[in-house]
């Protein structure tokens, strides 16, 4: 039970995690290079966060609560690089999802992606630390 508690305590800090799923092969997308970018007050994206899914296809650890301010992100998917690595010749370049973050007090978030070949879907997920 060691393992779950540092883990549970680990997401319940952890104020952006993404998780990516392969509805091909129907497992966690391993491996899948994520970039968060915020933008600037000069309307450009400016390097926010890397990293890359693990074997439950979850990333943990992109940023901490005092570093994630309010301002719009982007969360880019190198869904390309993952197809490309299985064989498989895809029609997107990335997947991305821009969103507005903590516009009405801190919030934690989960971007769930669903990737196919040709298709992507995602979901956010928006919970209330404090609640």
């Amino acid at each position: 039970g060691l393992g779950l508690g540092v883990m549970g305590t680990r997401e319940a800090k952890c104020p952006l995690m993404v998780k990516v799923l392969d509805a091909v092969r129907g497992s966690p997308a391993v491996g899948v290079v994520v970039k968060v970018f915020k933008k600037g007050a000069d309307e450009t994206w400016e390097p926010f966060a890397t990293g890359k899914t693990s074997e439950t296809g979850e990333l943990h650890g992109l940023t901490t609560e005092e570093k994630f301010v309010e301002a719009m992100y982007k969360v880019e998917l190198d869904t390309k690089a993952y197809w490309t690595a299985v064989g498989i010749s895809p029609f997107h370049e990335h997947a991305e999802v821009v969103f507005t973050a903590n516009d009405s007090g801190r919030r934690h978030y989960t971007i769930a992606a669903l990737l196919s070949p040709y298709s992507y879907s995602t979901t956010a997920v928006v919970t209330n630390p404090k609640a």
